[in-house]
């Protein structure tokens, strides 16, 4: 059977506490169980079991939102999970004769995401797909965005470019190489991205995140920032909200030092393009001041292959020196950069620590939403 969603909606992603357990969480459903996704199921309800570990402060809320954008299904014979796509209006249309929207403008939340991506691997297209992986000939799969198609490739002209590096692919028609062993995960993130166009943007999943944040200290974030966003009335603000709303010339936010100890869960770590204004926006986690280690979560197309879409990063740092600045060189940015799809264009940036400083556009900052301080307090104290 190649296609049989197993419906965990995150019930291993499960937080300790029962008033942190997901509202939709529903049971695992199995028409046919293997060895291997007995021995999946294991290692997953072992991760559910270690999730504890962030108890019920603005970490494990946060934790909750970033969790939503996971999905487990069988498909092709395998047991895979995978990430919320990223996915953003228009981001490959400059040779597009067309606009190339997403569900949402990249805003929706995950929940009516993993709905459309539902009904996409039901379809006898994915089937088809599917099936192309999996027939053993090494070959090239080319996107159409536009027409939300894909063809196979079988002339070892292309594929042979593709090997020595010459990418014969365009921003609205990605190309890829594929062994035919089967699905992996990123090759159903390239048919989700590019047939489905579903995802989410990098400031709908941290805006989605603390909505999740503000919720769980009983306030709507929508309508305490409908006017900071510029929404219409009756509107929903997320729609409104991209990275720009997290400018600090906005007085819905502040900026704070960027220094370590200065840090708190929900505070908004901005990238900027070379004319200053901010381009990305990801969201602290948590901060380990034993460890050393600041994890932040985001969603951005580029990164590694598995890792595209909404993922955690880390940043590490000396314990005994909280007053360092995340623009210390000392600092240690893991996060690496890489093109979306194989031979694009690579990003000027290695990692997430160039990026933040670059001297260009004034490099990084990091901001705080007003009206989340006193929720983050809070939560924090019931730690």
């Amino acid at each position: 059977m190649l296609f049989s969603c197993v419906r965990h909606e995150l019930l291993f992603f499960c937080l300790a506490a029962s008033t942190m357990m997901l509202a939709d969480a529903q049971p695992v459903v199995h028409s046919a169980p293997t060895p291997d996704s007995v021995l999946e199921e294991d290692r997953l309800a072992a991760f559910a079991e270690a999730a504890g570990e962030w108890g019920v402060g603005p970490e494990a809320v946060i934790e909750k939102a970033y969790r939503a954008c996971f999905r487990t299904y069988f498909l092709g014979g395998k047991v895979l999970t995978l990430r919320m796509p990223f996915a953003q209006n228009n981001e490959r249309s400059e040779l597009a004769e067309t606009s190339l929207e997403v569900l949402g403008g990249g805003k929706a939340y995950p929940l009516a995401i993993w709905e459309s991506v539902d009904s996409l691997l039901a379809t006898e297209d994915f089937k088809l797909y599917l099936a192309a992986l999996s027939d053993g000939r090494k070959k090239g799969l080319s996107f159409d965005l536009e027409k939300r198609s894909w063809s196979i490739v079988l002339d070892r002209f292309y594929i042979e470019r593709m090997e020595s590096g010459d990418y014969p692919g365009l921003p609205n028609r990605p190309f890829v190489l594929v062994s035919g062993r089967g699905g992996t995960v990123p090759d159903i993130y390239n048919y989700i991205y590019c047939i489905g166009r579903l995802g989410m943007d990098c400031s709908g999943f941290v805006w989605f995140s603390l909505k999740t944040l503000a919720t769980a200290g009983g306030l709507d974030l929508d309508k305490a920032l409908l006017r900071a966003t510029g929404a219409p009335r009756k509107e929903q603000a997320s729609l409104y909200a991209g990275t720009r709303f997290f400018d600090p010339r906005n007085k819905a936010v502040r900026e704070i030092k960027d220094e370590v100890g200065a840090l708190l869960p929900g505070d908004v770590i901005l990238f900027r393009a070379e004319d200053g204004e901010p381009l990305h926006s990801a969201i602290i986690q948590s901060i380990d001041f034993v460890e050393g280690k600041i994890r932040y979560l985001q969603s951005t197309d580029e990164a590694l292959r598995d890792e595209r879409g909404v993922h955690e990063s880390f940043i590490l740092f000396d314990p005994s020196h909280p007053e360092a600045s995340l623009r210390d060189p000392g600092l240690i940015w893991m996060q690496r950069r890489e093109a979306a799809f194989s031979g694009e264009i690579l990003s000027a940036y290695s990692d997430d620590g160039e990026r933040y400083r670059a001297v260009i556009g004034g490099g990084g900052t990091v901001v705080r939403v007003r009206v989340l301080e006193k929720i983050v307090a809070r939560l924090s104290a019931s730690r």
